[in-house]
């Protein structure tokens, strides 16, 4: 039985690790990585919210010692990172729908070094930065809302 450990078997070992660095990949990858993690924090934060709407259930007094929570600096800084998770994640999945959908892609072309994604032309760098510039904007009305007083 033959083993062999090429430099680039060494490279797929790098676990979580390897998956977490973006700084080796291209937009493609960042964007993938963003939505993976928005969605893991929208789904931690529908599990809180329907825990905090659950306490409804004990009353108006447990109902305001719950919303309590929620009107501090801490809370607010919350909603504004769900804000912005949740714009990044919508406009991003209509961006992978499209694309799923063949639209905006690039023509396949042969793979000559140095390897640049022909998919991922100018259309899906523009809907990738169309996202994050939208979950920016977001978040700023969020900020001004929740902390710009009356």
């Amino acid at each position: 039985m033959e083993t062999s450990s090429s430099p680039a078997d060494r490279d797929n070992r790098e676990g979580i690790a390897g998956w977490l660095n973006p700084s080796r990949y291209g937009w493609e990858r960042v964007s993938y990585w963003l939505q993976r993690l928005t969605g893991v924090g929208l789904l931690a934060y529908f599990i809180g919210h329907i825990y905090e709407t659950s306490n409804l259930t004990g009353g108006i007094d447990a109902w305001n010692a719950m919303l309590d929570l929620t009107q501090t600096p801490l809370g607010h800084m919350i909603l504004i990172l769900v804000i912005g998770m949740s714009t990044f994640h919508s406009a991003n999945g209509i961006r992978l729908i499209f694309t799923h959908g063949g639209k905006g892609l690039g023509k396949p072309g042969r793979p000559d070094y140095p390897y640049d994604a022909v998919s991922l032309n100018y259309r899906q760098k523009s809907g990738i930065w169309i996202a994050l510039i939208l979950a920016a904007v977001a978040m700023l009305y969020g900020a001004s809302v929740l902390f710009g007083g009356e």
